[in-house]
């Protein structure tokens, strides 16, 4: 025999069951995320993961492992992306304080590819030459500009900045 329900109690079930739909990751969450959708908070995680998991790993590993003296920027370059990765760490847990961070990669990784890896294609003569390998990495940079949540980085960082400016 079913119980007949009061009208509080199906409005819970229903607000219950749709929390849990596939949908409201696409939604923008006000309560918990500032209005950036679920999706970009946990593409953005599983990017600062994967930061600190490959690159930290790698870059850490190569500065502990170099032997003799560093050239200049060759040193800047890993210290750097030892760095970042690092940092990123906190991104893990604070995504959305951390878009700085993935706003730096995206502009490095197009800048490099544009101007390194572009014109050696064009020419026929990216593959096999040493900026082959450093391109199907930096290609990946593809995650990074799908998880950024655009509309709150220009607001928050942009145009909130503008507007807080000393007059």
């Amino acid at each position: 025999m079913q119980s007949i329900s009061s009208p509080g109690q199906v409005e819970e079930s229903v607000q219950r069951s749709s929390r849990f739909s596939g949908f409201n990751i696409f939604r923008r969450d006000y309560k918990h995320y500032e209005g950036v959708p679920r999706i970009n908070i946990y593409l953005l995680r599983l990017l600062f993961t994967l930061m600190v998991f490959f690159v930290a790993s790698d870059s850490w590993k190569h500065i502990y492992n170099h032997t003799g003296p560093w050239d200049n920027m060759n040193a800047a370059a890993w210290c750097m992306w030892a760095s970042y990765s690092t940092i990123s760490i906190i991104g893990i847990f604070r995504p959305l304080k951390m878009l700085p961070i993935v706003f730096f990669e995206i502009i490095y990784k197009v800048a490099w590819l544009a101007i390194v890896a572009y014109p050696l294609w064009i020419k026929n003569e990216l593959i096999g030459s040493s900026a082959e390998g450093m391109t199907r990495v930096f290609l990946w940079v593809v995650l990074p500009i799908v998880a950024m949540p655009w509309r709150f980085f220009v607001q928050t960082f942009i145009l909130g900045w503008i507007g807080n400016r000393p007059k």
